[in-house]
């Protein structure tokens, strides 16, 4: 794998990513809060009330690693705090391309940010085809009570998935069919809380993708917030072909 592949995806923490497509590389669901100086998932207002947790950690459970930033775009899958925080609202520059998901566009630009860019279903960025996919973050009702959630393929000359935070469910295998991505981002963690089922995937859900694919699959957002419980160690103990990358590692084609 040399510097110059077509697609790299650094993991700087939990779903945050520089994902590289070609020349161009989008900075993906920044979260720069410093370790433990957010609230236990339960306690921000994305979250139902009646939710608790196996644990009461403060957020984020890690520092951020040292990795230079150094991207063309931004592109947000939802609002939840660990995929949007205020410490990345005030670190953009309010100019900066904003691609995220059409519930999410005014608030955006409630915030400051000039140029916001929702997908409804696809766009084009220096070369590059953004096509906005399904996600369900859940189960049930909890899945309806989390809000919406999208994922993102980047098309260039390759292609890469970032599913977004999702369980394995039929739009994801039907994006997979449709697209063929050469490398797929899934947010593991098997994040959950003492109610309901687990709201991103898990083991089962992984290999669900790993048989649905030949892609080369990389698993990330783990180990950062308190509600996500499978450990990098159980993921690469159970699950066969997975890139599993440690914060601010690189993976590649």
């Amino acid at each position: 794998m040399t510097s110059d592949s077509e697609i790299r995806v650094r993991l700087v923490r939990n779903a945050t990513v520089l994902a590289t497509v070609d020349d161009t590389t989008f900075l993906v669901d920044p979260m720069f809060t410093p370790q433990g100086e957010m609230p236990t998932v339960t306690d921000n207002p994305a979250v139902p009330e009646f939710l608790t947790t196996a644990n009461q950690k403060r957020n984020p459970l890690v520092p951020l690693p040292d990795v230079e930033l150094d991207y063309d775009a931004v592109v947000v899958t939802h609002r939840h705090p660990d995929h949007w925080d205020e410490a990345a609202r005030e670190e953009l520059d309010a100019d900066v391309p904003l691609f995220c998901q059409p519930e999410d566009a005014d608030a955006f630009s409630d915030e400051g940010f000039t140029d916001v860019r929702p997908v409804e279903d696809e766009t084009s960025f220096d070369g590059v085809t953004i096509h906005r996919t399904a996600g369900q973050h859940g189960h049930g009702e909890l899945a309806e009570g989390m809000g919406p959630v999208s994922g993102f393929v980047f098309e260039g000359e390759k292609s890469l998935y970032v599913a977004g935070d999702t369980i394995w469910y039929d739009p994801v295998a039907e994006t997979l069919d449709r697209f063929e991505p050469e490398m797929v981002v899934l947010n593991g963690g098997e994040a959950q809380f003492d109610q309901g089922e687990p709201i991103t995937m898990g083991v089962e859900d992984i290999a669900a993708v790993r048989e649905a694919t030949d892609a080369t699959v990389a698993v990330v957002h783990m180990e950062a917030i308190n509600h996500c419980l499978l450990s990098r160690e159980e993921l690469r103990a159970e699950t066969e072909n997975v890139l599993v990358p440690e914060d601010g590692e690189q993976v590649s084609l």
